[in-house]
């Protein structure tokens, strides 16, 4: 099954797609000049947000239709090429952003011409974020070089890195036969019940990245020093200070969250020597047999069988839910399968002008498989919900943007294990902790490692032996005796694309914070029940239309609070608990 990107053009060649770039680079260059010239008025607002609005389906149609193609073929050169040319007129977006950005912050009476005009009240948290946004911008005499730079600087880093990721073949002997498979592929053999498999496959992998380790490292240190540099032109303390203020997040939350994760470390080490032990070994887990399945449910699903589950399922909680996903299925929104040349991993990209979400996995017929799909078909549902929202309020941070793809991974293992047998409680149990520890103890390795990269590379560039032992070090300080210390992965720092994001620095803690916060989340849907769920739509509609923790705050959670991260790491310890109980070891 492959998605069907003709809803948004026929092809690169296609008058409906060129006209499109044309009318986009017309409008982005028209924005500068409003924006430059504004008069700070409700007239002068309101005709700016009427023309963003514009501009922002136009930008959203090209860029998806480009991504998407990219990612699903990173060979294509159509889309490499346009890729290329859409570049320069993103740079004017931010020149316009950031020229409105220095007019609103001089506007001191900008709340109450808010409270006299219905638009702008509808977008007076992207208004009050750009004023306070003034004191980040970069000089205006320096911005347009700046930017210019970044095409050829960090941009193309990115770029770069997603190639070698999705060209790089992995030489493996399966059953007696070598074969030369994507990296994605081989990476989903972790998932085998098969333990020679899992081994083979994770041996395979880390003799395949030194032959792409340093152009990997090049590309990391040339996105991090760029940050370095962005960081001091923008006036924020640290590369940290300029990610939280992507993500709308303060440090307070985000050190009651790191505190409560930190604290649960002991608890997810047990579990990895308790899965090692149901492995049929002592000590601490192997590193190829974190995802290895345990339990008597090692059924092979097909996508036919996905679409029946899910739909059965989340039509019991939402049958606006399984609507989207019949609707994802039937009308071709999921790219599905692995295959060279395709992204590795799994997301889902929201085209708000269409109402529609394109679904990209790598699925290979696991139960994992499944909650990979119920995972990105949540992240679809927070973007039906938010389908009559204002286009310039339809995106939401980082933080939030986790709640209805982990709301969803939760409902689904709980309504299993509602009607689960002995066996099948444990591996629906197993699995929730495997995924709980890569969001808790595996994304604290990644902050860490990131954390000590970015202050590093303030002094030097980093070679791969030193990324690689920066990269075990975190990994020691997180799983600590929880991983047999033979068989660790250092080269996950070129195995993970978020690391080389360049518009999305420290892209790890945001998967913590949405772990933990749908936990939360989905214990209020358990105390209140059906009259949860206009509750819960009202919540995923004004994810992009405040600072997480006022948004949290309407729900009633106090995500500064340790205490809240403390239940929802609870929950995790409570499974812990019933699965020792479960297993024969």
């Amino acid at each position: 099954m492959t998605w069907d990107l003709s809803k948004l053009y026929a092809g690169f060649d296609a008058p409906e797609f060129l006209n499109d770039v044309e009318a986009l680079k017309r409008s982005a260059d028209a924005a500068v000049e409003q924006a430059r010239a504004l008069e700070v008025s409700v007239p002068g607002l309101e005709a700016v947000i009427r023309a963003s609005e514009k501009l922002m389906t136009l930008t959203i149609k090209v860029m998806s239709f480009t991504y998407l193609t990219m990612a699903a073929d990173a060979n294509c050169e159509a889309a490499t090429a346009a890729y290329g040319r859409l570049l320069p007129y993103m740079t004017r977006l931010e020149e316009a952003n950031s020229a409105l950005s220095a007019k609103l912050g001089q506007a001191e009476d900008l709340d109450a011409l808010i409270e006299k005009s219905a638009l702008l009240k509808a977008h007076a948290f992207m208004l009050k974020k750009l004023r306070r946004s003034a004191k980040h911008v970069i000089d205006p005499a320096l911005e347009p070089t700046v930017l210019k730079m970044q095409m050829t600087g960090g941009s193309a880093w990115e770029r770069l890195r997603d190639q070698l990721d999705a060209n790089h073949t992995v030489d493996i002997e399966i059953d007696g036969e070598k074969k030369a498979l994507p990296l994605s592929a081989v990476r989903g053999m972790a998932n085998s019940p098969d333990a020679k498999v899992r081994k083979s496959a994770y041996e395979a992998e880390l003799a395949a990245y030194p032959k792409l380790e340093i152009p990997m490292a090049a590309c990391l240190n040339g996105i991090k020093g760029e940050a370095l540099t962005l960081c001091e032109l923008k006036h924020f303390d640290s590369v940290l200070d300029m990610a939280l203020d992507v993500s709308n997040m303060d440090r307070a939350t985000l050190n009651a969250l790191l505190q409560a994760m930190e604290e649960s470390l002991p608890m997810f080490r047990r579990y990895f020597k308790l899965k090692a032990r149901m492995l049929g070994y002592t000590g601490g887990l192997k590193f190829y047999d974190l995802f290895a399945p345990v339990g008597k449910m090692n059924a092979e699903y097909t996508p036919e069988d996905a679409r029946e589950i899910l739909i059965r399922e989340f039509g019991a909680f939402s049958p606006r839910m399984a609507n989207m996903i019949g609707r994802a299925f039937d009308e071709r929104w999921i790219d599905m399968f692995p295959r060279e040349g395709k992204s590795g991993g799994a997301f889902c990209s929201g085209v708000h002008p269409l109402g529609i979400s394109y679904v990209l996995t790598n699925f290979e017929g696991s139960y994992g498989s499944v909650g990979t799909l119920a995972h990105e078909l949540g992240h679809a549902y927070h973007n039906e919900c938010m389908r009559d929202v204002p286009v310039l309020m339809s995106d939401y941070p980082m933080p939030l943007a986790e709640t209805a793809s982990i709301f969803n991974e939760t409902y689904l293992a709980q309504s299993i294990l509602r009607q689960a047998d002995r066996e099948t409680r444990i591996a629906i149990l197993e699995q929730q902790l495997c995924d709980a520890a890569q969001v808790i103890v595996d994304i604290l390795s990644r902050f860490l490692f990131e954390k000590e990269v970015v202050e590093r590379r303030a002094d030097t560039t980093l070679s791969p032996r030193e990324l690689c032992d920066i990269m075990l070090s975190a990994q020691k300080k997180t799983y600590g005796d929880g991983l047999d210390p033979e068989y660790m992965h250092p080269y996950m720092w070129a195995c993970k694309s978020h690391y080389y994001s360049t518009g999305v620095h420290f892209y790890n803690f945001p998967y913590a914070f949405g772990q933990l916060f749908a936990v939360g989340v989905y214990a209020l849907y358990e105390k209140q029940g059906a009259a949860f769920l206009p509750v819960y739509e009202q919540l995923l509609r004004s994810a992009g239309s405040g600072d997480v923790r006022d948004v949290a705050a309407g729900v009633g959670i106090d995500v500064a609070d340790v205490r809240f991260w403390r239940a929802g790491l609870k929950v995790f310890e409570d499974k812990l608990n019933e699965l020792e109980a479960l297993a024969d070891c």
